[in-house]
């Protein structure tokens, strides 16, 4: 791909099916093009193998409330660094649990700059696994899918900004999965990072918010109320949000069904 088409597909969130991976990919050998997820999936494992999946509870962080705390007044901004990475990690390799990661964000840095940590670290991690499952396996799915998918992946790209920021905002899908889709349907890097970064904001500051007053809850007794994302004050905004976000498509899609041309 010329350095011109790839400024063109970025832009508009195009990217061209046969050229969905760097051409460098056909001259790697498998095992190579599949190390990097492998490595994913190893590290996944491992978590499951140490029952390190056991501290992503509240019960976890209630006993090691003092502890953390205490690391973070001693080694205030190397704390930071610390979570964003682990966070990043956690999401690319699709960590079960990690909402207590964002929980503990706002719980040790506040809504803030516990929230900014955690869009980080988040982003880090989704573009980690896009790039991985892109390199390993995106040139294998479109040489398989039939015409439909084509289409289909066609539509998607043409305007994948709008599309992944409402998948984004409204938490139907596990993130896990919205991060492997774009992948196999050659979504530009640029646009699935921003799209990313943007759509997860609000989901993030509201689980942020509710892990700033943690210690009160735990002071008084009580437990987080996880459900709070699927409240009317905070889903009918989420759900507008969604609708703004896909008025380019659907404004297109008819556009081009009155110019006579296929969507």
């Amino acid at each position: 791909m010329n350095e011109q088409s790839y400024t063109d597909n970025a832009t508009s969130g195009e990217a061209p099916v046969e050229n969905a991976t760097p051409a460098v990919k056909a001259k790697s050998p498998p095992w190579k093009r599949l190390l990097p997820v492998a490595i994913l999936v190893v590290a996944l494992g491992a978590v499951f193998y140490f029952d390190l999946h056991l501290y992503f509870t509240f019960e976890s962080l209630k006993e090691n409330r003092v502890i953390l705390l205490g690391w973070r007044n001693d080694h205030f901004f190397l704390s930071i660094l610390g979570f964003v990475l682990f966070y990043a990690i956690a999401a690319a390799i699709s960590l079960p649990g990690a909402i207590w990661l964002t929980l503990l964000g706002g719980f040790l840095f506040g809504t803030v700059v516990g929230g900014l940590a955690v869009l980080i670290g988040a982003t880090i991690g989704a573009v980690v696994i896009f790039l991985a499952a892109r390199y390993a396996f995106a040139d294998y799915f479109l040489s398989k899918v039939g015409g439909a998918i084509r289409r289909m992946g066609e539509g998607f790209r043409k305007n994948a900004f709008s599309y992944l920021l409402v998948l984004r905002l409204v938490p139907l899908f596990p993130f896990w999965l919205v991060n492997l889709v774009p992948a196999f349907l050659g979504v530009s890097l640029p646009v699935y990072t921003i799209s990313t970064f943007l759509g997860i904001i609000p989901g993030t500051f509201v689980y942020a918010s509710l892990g700033n007053g943690l210690g009160h809850i735990i002071d008084e007794g009580g437990t987080p109320d996880l459900s709070l994302i699927w409240s009317p004050e905070v889903l009918f905004p989420l759900l507008g949000l969604a609708v703004l976000s896909a008025i380019p498509p659907v404004y297109r899609y008819f556009k081009d069904r009155a110019a006579g041309s296929p969507s």
